[in-house]
């Protein structure tokens, strides 16, 4: 029996309320940069290429900490992590208001992506902690949802308030909140220290060398194009150039992929129970793919790009069973560990995408031009494409393998 067994419930939902919350903070630092890259790029004098890799370095953050951060909540408790962590992000912002060297706030972004990447581990270890494991994906799902409402609202209200106030406005008010965040974490999570566990290094190994899982996580990397490159970074920019849409509609509309993904996270789990888990993630990155290809090819009206964005976040829910049949490839006593790698492989695959992006976008004209914002948007299908034949490959291996508990188990 763990602790959190022994904590009344008003407690623990007290707990994974305000890890939920976190998550959903991170997800709005996560967007921000998206609505903010007139302002940014103009006060640092800096192109399409730069901005990509500003964008993209928050994943380079984000992906790294990932072990350490997983290995220190075991050891010290999600309390002084990730308060420690949610410091960590309200620092890595304040470059973009009181510096005017463009490395500072690159360095920030940096920093802003490993405090974030406590969010969604801290979730993992007080879900584990607090609920059954038979509530695991209920819970885990619910956590989700919150996140990505903070996504939605990193779009049309975040850009609201840009407008009325200004973005180093926005940025100092988003700092505010990160350290009423903090206080509050170290003040409802309880200190939940857990043993560390022998043969860490070992454990480690043992995830890092499994091909499979390695290959499903990779496999799994090459489908987050259609959130990390074009709903965080590309997707307002792409609308307003390409098909003309106002300000408001082009910053508003990319969150409709998070709106479907708030519903994708627990439909897409319904689905996978009875299609099976791989055939879903499958199915998910072809209608991906199409919904793109159309996209790039078809001018939209806002209402039929509305019913495609929440038809590819449904799909980009994804993740969630991409990450949980990278944990059946490994022995159950490193499940957790298992988790934290194949998050941190896929979330790396954001840096590449914004990097590959930006850099497609700037040398076939910058940001203003049409036909380059199409050209850098075409990474994604083509990714896609190769993501989904991989996952393809895996089936065909269970396909013809004899049936295992540590594949054949499904939640």
């Amino acid at each position: 029996m763990n602790k959190m067994h022994s904590m009344s419930r008003t407690i623990a939902w007290s707990v994974w309320m305000i890890a939920s919350i976190f998550y959903a903070y991170q997800y709005i630092l996560r967007v921000m940069p998206s609505i903010m890259r007139p302002d940014i790029m103009a006060q640092f004098d800096i192109g399409a290429g730069g901005f990509g890799q500003f964008s993209g370095v928050y994943y380079i953050g984000y992906s790294l900490m990932h072990l350490p951060i997983g290995l220190m909540l075991d050891r010290f408790g999600p309390r002084k992590v990730m308060t420690a962590c949610t410091i960590l992000t309200v620092i890595g912002m304040l470059p973009l208001v009181f510096s005017s060297y463009w490395a500072y706030p690159v360095f920030g972004r940096l920093l802003v992506g490993m405090g974030s990447s406590a969010a969604i581990l801290g979730v993992f270890k007080i879900v584990r902690m607090t609920f059954s494991e038979e509530r695991f994906t209920r819970m885990l799902s619910l956590s989700v949802t919150i996140g990505l409402i903070g996504a939605i609202y990193g779009g049309g209200p975040l850009s609201s308030m840009r407008t009325d106030i200004g973005f180093h406005a926005v940025v100092e008010i988003l700092a505010v909140v990160g350290l009423l965040l903090a206080a509050l974490t170290y003040w409802i999570i309880p200190d939940l220290e857990g043993k560390p566990e022998g043969g860490v290094l070992e454990n480690v190994k043992e995830v890092l060398t499994n091909r499979r899982v390695l290959a499903a996580c990779a496999f799994a990397g090459l489908m987050v194009g259609p959130l990390e490159g074009f709903a965080d970074v590309w997707g307002a920019t792409f609308l307003k150039q390409v098909y003309g849409y106002s300000n408001g509609m082009a910053d508003s509309l990319p969150s409709m992929i998070f709106i479907g993904m708030c519903f994708g996270s627990p439909l897409l789990n319904l689905i996978a129970e009875r299609i099976g888990n791989l055939v879903a993630i499958i199915a998910s990155g072809l209608v991906m793919a199409v919904s793109f290809v159309w996209m790039m090819y078809w001018p939209l009206s806002p209402t039929v790009a509305s019913a495609i964005f929440v038809i590819v976040g449904v799909c980009g829910a994804y993740q969630i069973l991409a990450i949980y049949k990278a944990s059946t490839y490994a022995r159950e006593e490193v499940a957790g560990l298992t988790t934290a790698v194949a998050n941190m492989i896929i979330m790396i695959f954001g840096y590449g995408f914004h990097t590959v992006m930006g850099s497609t976008i700037e040398w076939m004209g910058g940001p203003n031009v049409s036909e380059a914002l199409v050209y850098g948007v075409a990474v994604i299908p083509v990714a896609l494409c190769l993501g989904t034949a991989g996952f393809a490959f895996l089936l065909m291996l269970e396909s013809r393998e004899p049936a295992s508990p540590l594949v054949t188990v499904e939640k």
